[in-house]
C-alpha cells in the first residue's frame, strides 16, 4: 500500500475519532442545562458545536502535547496511529452505547501507548509525559472540579434563600425569581464548557494528524498545526456534538443525581474554569472527568440532594479501566495490522472491519434508543 494511501485513512479515522468525541462529550457541556431546563435540547447542542468549533482555534499547547509529549514520534509509523485510533473509537462507542460518560481523551491516549508499545516497546512511550501530564491530572481535577462545585453550590443556595427572605416581606417569589436568573446564567457557563471543550478536546486530534504528517513525512518534526488540520478538527467535532449524545446526556443530566439551576450553574463555571486552565498549561485533561465530578461536587453540595454513588461507581471504574481497555484494544488492533500486512491490504481490513463494528453496535443501539425527548 502506497504511504499516501495510508496516510489518508489515518486522517480519516482521526476525524471520525473526533465525531465520536463530539457526540460523546456533548453531555459534558450541556446535560445539567437542559435538564434545567434552561436551554431546549436541539439548540443546547447547536450552540455547543458552534463553540466547540471556536474553541479549537484558541489555542494549540494541547495539540502540542499530543503530538509531541505522550510518545516519541521517531519511533510511531502509520500503521501504529491506525491501530490507536481504532481502539479509541472502539472504546468510545462501547461506553456510549452503555451510557457511561467515560473520557475519549483517555481512550485516544491509552490506544497510542498501547498501540506504540506493542509495536516498538516501552521506548516508544514517555512514561514520565505520560505520568506528569495525564496520569496525576487525571486524579486531580475531577477532585479540584467537586470541589469548588460543592463550594459554589453552597453559595448559590444561600443566595437563593437570602433572595427569598428579602422578597417574602413585598409578597414576591424572590426565590423562584433567583432560580430564574441562575437558569440565565447557565447558558453562560455551559456556553464557557462548550468552548473550553473546544480548546482541549479537538486539539487532541489535531495533534494525532499533525504527528501522522510528521511521521509520513509532509511537514518537519517542529513543525506547528497546519491550519488545515485545525479547521477539519474542529469541524468534525462539532458535527458530532450537534448530533447530540442523548444516551450520555440523560445519564449526566438525571440519572447521577437531580440537577437544579443554581447548581447547574455552579458545575459548569466549576468545570469551566478548571478546563480552561487545564489548555492553558497545555494539559489534555479529560472534559468528562471534570464535568462528572463537578455534578457529584453540586449534589453533594445541595442539602438533602440525592446523589446516586452507585451509579457514580460505575462512572470511576469506567474511568479508571478506560486508559489501559483501550490500550490493549491499540496493541490488539495493530497486532492485526501487522499480522494482515501494515504495507499491504492489513490498514484497509482493520478500517473496514472497524466500520463495520461501528454499524452493528448502532444499530443495536436503536432496538433501546434515546432521543432528546428522554432528556
Amino acid at each position: 500500500m502506497g504511504s499516501e494511501l495510508l496516510l489518508l485513512i489515518v486522517i480519516a479515522t482521526a476525524l471520525a475519532f473526533d465525531f465520536t468525541n463530539g457526540f460523546h462529550d456533548t453531555a459534558n457541556a450541556m446535560a445539567t442545562s437542559i435538564a434545567t431546563r434552561a436551554l431546549p435540547p436541539r439548540v443546547a447542542v447547536g450552540l455547543s458545536a458552534v463553540l466547540n468549533i471556536a474553541g479549537a482555534f484558541l489555542s494549540l499547547k494541547v495539540a502540542t502535547t499530543i503530538s509531541k509529549g505522550i510518545v516519541n514520534s521517531s519511533e510511531i509509523t502509520l500503521a501504529v496511529l491506525l491501530a490507536a485510533l481504532v481502539g479509541a473509537l472502539f472504546w468510545n462507542l462501547i461506553t456510549w452505547y452503555f451510557s457511561l460518560p467515560s473520557s475519549s481523551t483517555h481512550a485516544l491516549i491509552g490506544g497510542i501507548i498501547g498501540a506504540a508499545w506493542v509495536a516498538k516497546g516501552s521506548k516508544a512511550v514517555q512514561g514520565s509525559g505520560v505520568l506528569g501530564k495525564v496520569v496525576v491530572p487525571a486524579v486531580v481535577s475531577p477532585v479540584i472540579a467537586g470541589l469548588v462545585a460543592v463550594l459554589g453550590t453552597f453559595i448559590a443556595y444561600r443566595l437563593v434563600q437570602r433572595m427569598a427572605r428579602n422578597a417574602a416581606r413585598d409578597g414576591d417569589s424572590g426565590e423562584e425569581r433567583a432560580r430564574r436568573g441562575y437558569r440565565f446564567g447557565q447558558i453562560g457557563s455551559a456556553s464557557l464548557v462548550s468552548l473550553a471543550h473546544g480548546t482541549n478536546d479537538a486539539q487532541k486530534t489535531m495533534g494525532v494528524i499533525t504527528l501522522a504528517l510528521v511521521v509520513h513525512g509532509s511537514i518537519g518534526k517542529h513543525a506547528g498545526v497546519p491550519t488545515w488540520v485545525i479547521i477539519t478538527a474542529a469541524c468534525s467535532i462539532g458535527a458530532g456534538t450537534y448530533i447530540g449524545g442523548w444516551r450520555i446526556i440523560r445519564t449526566l443530566g438525571h440519572r447521577l443525581t437531580q440537577i437544579e439551576s443554581p447548581q447547574g450553574f455552579a458545575a459548569e463555571s466549576s468545570a469551566a474554569s478548571v478546563l480552561l486552565a487545564s489548555s492553558y498549561f497545555g494539559y489534555p485533561l479529560s472534559t468528562t472527568h471534570i464535568v462528572s465530578g463537578a455534578v457529584v461536587g453540586s449534589g453533594a453540595g445541595r442539602r438533602l440532594a440525592e446523589v446516586r454513588w452507585n451509579l457514580a461507581g460505575q462512572i470511576v471504574a469506567a474511568w479508571v479501566v478506560t486508559l489501559p481497555a483501550a490500550a490493549l484494544a491499540g496493541g490488539v488492533v495493530y497486532e492485526a495490522v501487522r499480522h494482515l500486512g501494515a504495507a499491504g491490504a492489513g490498514p484497509i481490513v482493520v478500517a473496514a472491519a472497524a466500520v463495520i463494528a461501528a454499524g452493528l453496535l448502532f444499530a443495536l443501539a436503536q432496538r433501546n434508543p434515546v432521543t432528546m425527548n428522554d432528556v
